[in-house]
């Protein structure tokens, strides 16, 4: 059996497919909803080979750790740590500076980071949302490995918190992108529009962007 195979039963399924998904490294089998699945399972045994390639071509995982070199908000910052009973992180210039109990430091550093995350992320929301002319009920975040944000019929509009990790021009179109859908719960023309006037730039790089680095990301913060 695969390790961490993820098997999915889809009614619209033709066919056996298996696929690594770039943001975990889980490998996921997709069979037609009344498939055999002793005979697909063998199948899938036989790409042994093949999902060992997939997965040597992920990203490389970055964990958080002394010495690692993260971007948060376009700024590089080195994770310093050294002996102490300090426990709060404190930013000195381009390094993010801890102490206290070494096994923490990953749990530390990722709450910090989320703390900008939020900060920034409320910011840019609230800038986006007065330029359109619209009211947003509440932001948060969160780590979805499918999309980067949503926006909510109610107005809540949340984030991945690693947009921070992204290029900020990259986080701001995605910024723009939710706060768009608190005009327009759709992706016309109108839609698109908008985005771009509220960004006054062209959204596409940015969404471009995110499909060819965006799987990276997922990694920051993973020791494996």
């Amino acid at each position: 059996m695969i390790d961490g195979l993820e098997i999915v039963r889809h009614p619209r399924a033709r066919r056996a497919r298996l696929s690594i998904d770039p943001a975990s490294g889980r490998a996921k089998l997709v069979l037609p909803k009344r498939a055999a699945l002793k005979p697909v399972l063998a199948w899938a045994e036989e790409k042994a080979g093949w999902l060992a390639e997939q997965r040597a071509k992920l990203p490389l995982a970055m964990p958080f750790e002394p010495g690692t070199i993260v971007t948060v908000a376009d700024e590089p910052l080195t994770i310093a740590w050294q002996e102490g009973r300090r426990r709060t992180l404190l930013r000195e210039g381009d390094m993010l500076s801890c102490s206290g109990p070494l096994d923490t430091v990953p749990r530390r550093v990722e709450a910090w980071i989320k703390r900008i995350a939020l900060e920034m992320l409320t910011r840019e929301t609230t800038e986006f949302a007065a330029k359109a002319g619209v009211s947003v009920s509440r932001v948060a975040i969160g780590d979805p490995k499918g999309r980067w944000g949503s926006c909510a019929s109610s107005g809540a509009i949340r984030y991945s918190w690693r947009l921070i990790l992204a290029p900020g021009w990259v986080r701001r179109a995605t910024v723009a992108h939710e706060v768009a859908h608190r005009v327009h719960m759709n992706h016309a023309p109108a839609f698109h529009a908008l985005v771009a006037d509220l960004l006054e730039a062209d959204p596409m790089p940015a969404r471009a962007w995110l499909r060819t680095h965006g799987a990276a990301l997922h990694w920051v913060g993973r020791s494996s």
